[in-house]
């Protein structure tokens, strides 16, 4: 990798944690220069336009989420094995340290889901891709004969992110103590509810 293409995705991993805390708006490109030890100008050379930033911000937050939720979780047996490792690695997404204000898609979410553009769509794509994903899962559960013939995937993905986002909001707003048990025990009778 070049010297550039390095110094890049330092950078592109330093905005993405200041982006879980402080939104996509807040991250600017003076706080940023301050942030990596470089000028404006040396910033605007990797990325143009503040929209640029932005949009490396979510594809770096996506490759990140790839390497580390679904392409351990795919290396596992197909079916609800699978489905269990995705939720595995889901949580331990959300508690990242490289990421100290949790799931930067669910901030972004909440961020941009009334200001359209091009960085509300890519995330929507995104988003309605992952959903897929769950359900493909789901899917496959059902072939393999772990989760039950007339389980609605859709549903299940549905429900599988609903947990998640409960987690999120109850251990990063609220602090409960007890939301990863609370998010294990939702996620054990999502599984008991499809199971064949």
């Amino acid at each position: 990798m070049a010297k550039g293409e390095t110094t890049k995705d330092a950078i592109l991993d330093r905005a993405l944690a200041l982006a879980t805390q402080s939104g996509l708006e807040g991250l600017t490109m003076g706080s940023l220069a301050k942030e990596v030890h470089l000028s404006k100008s040396g910033l605007f050379a990797h990325f143009q336009s503040k929209e640029q930033l932005q949009l490396d911000v979510l594809e770096t937050a996506v490759a990140r989420f790839i390497e580390m939720v679904i392409a351990p979780a795919l290396r596992e047996p197909r079916g609800e094995p699978r489905v269990r490792a995705l939720f595995e690695r889901w949580l331990e997404w959300e508690d990242a340290k490289f990421l100290p204000g949790g799931c930067p898609f669910i901030s972004l979410a909440n961020e941009l889901d009334d200001r359209p553009g091009p960085l509300r769509d890519r995330l929507v794509g995104y988003q309605k891709d992952w959903m897929q994903a769950l359900a493909t899962a789901a899917r496959i559960a059902m072939t393999e004969g772990h989760f039950r013939a007339d389980l609605d995937p859709g549903q299940f993905a549905y429900d599988l992110y609903a947990i998640i986002l409960a987690y999120h909001h109850f251990s990063r707003l609220l602090r409960d103590p007890a939301s990863e048990a609370h998010a294990r025990q939702s996620f054990a009778a999502l599984l008991a509810a499809s199971r064949s």
